[in-house]
């Protein structure tokens, strides 16, 4: 993947925000055939796996992994139970391919938003900004993190979901921490400062941001802990940069 090209961040902002849509316009994206007046059971059925894997997402990043019912599960997909099992395997492997598939794409996504070819602030700001358009969709209500919202509950008690949350978390710790110590090198950040520390406080902004997003807090006011958090990291930008900036566009 490129970082610099601007059309991944787009394109995977497109794909994140994209299980609203497939979920609530099963007609445009769907390749399933039309449901029979009875289902047959233990019949497989023709279905887009992506399209049913989307689906799937967007239930249990409603309700949970608990809280969402293979009967949800199979009304959501559009499949019977012997269908999903086939395709998927149980409820669990069907969660652990949408949280893996989640996880892959917002670590692209990060890596896209963390640009190197514009200012510290700016791509941090970029950063935050792609978070809140996943985490508040025009289309849809709060959602949050799918990972923060659904991994967290079911992390204490499985050992596979705990390695993956983990394993998210320290891949986006290093994506930021790469950014910073760019930053250090060229200058925009003093040369004592610790990227590492820096990268676990711009990460955790994001991880507030999704459980505020959740409990319904405005955009607007999300906006505002980014915008200090980018303040904070970076120092406040002079004048005299700002007009170079200026200048330089």
């Amino acid at each position: 993947m490129d970082r610099r090209d601007p059309q991944v961040l787009r394109k995977l902002v497109g794909f994140l925000t994209g299980w609203y849509s497939i979920s609530s316009r099963p007609q445009y994206l769907c390749k399933m055939v039309q449901k029979e007046t009875s289902r047959s059971r233990g019949r497989p059925r023709n279905y887009d796996p992506d399209v049913a894997l989307a689906r799937a997402t967007d239930a249990f990043w409603s309700t949970g992994f608990s809280g969402t019912s293979l009967d949800r599960l199979c009304d959501a997909t559009d499949m019977n139970r012997p269908s999903l099992y086939l395709a998927f395997g149980d409820k669990r492997a069907l969660y652990l391919a949408a949280l893996g598939q989640y996880i892959e794409q917002s670590s692209q996504a990060i890596a896209a938003a963390v640009d190197y070819d514009v200012p510290l602030a700016v791509a941090l700001t970029q950063l935050y900004e792609f978070t809140l358009t996943v985490y508040l969709p025009k289309a849809a209500n709060a959602r949050g993190c799918f990972m923060i919202s659904t991994a967290v509950p079911e992390a204490t008690n499985d050992d596979e979901i705990r390695s993956l949350l983990r394993g998210a978390v320290t891949e986006f710790d290093r994506l930021v921490c790469a950014r910073l110590l760019h930053a250090r090198q060229i200058g925009e950040l003093p040369e004592a400062s610790d990227p590492a520390t820096l990268a676990s406080i711009a990460t955790a902004v994001v991880h507030t941001l999704a459980i505020r997003a959740r409990a319904g807090e405005p955009r607007k006011a999300l906006m505002a802990i980014a915008a200090a958090a980018v303040t904070m990291i970076c120092g406040p930008v002079s004048t005299a940069a700002k007009a170079k900036r200026r200048a330089a566009r």
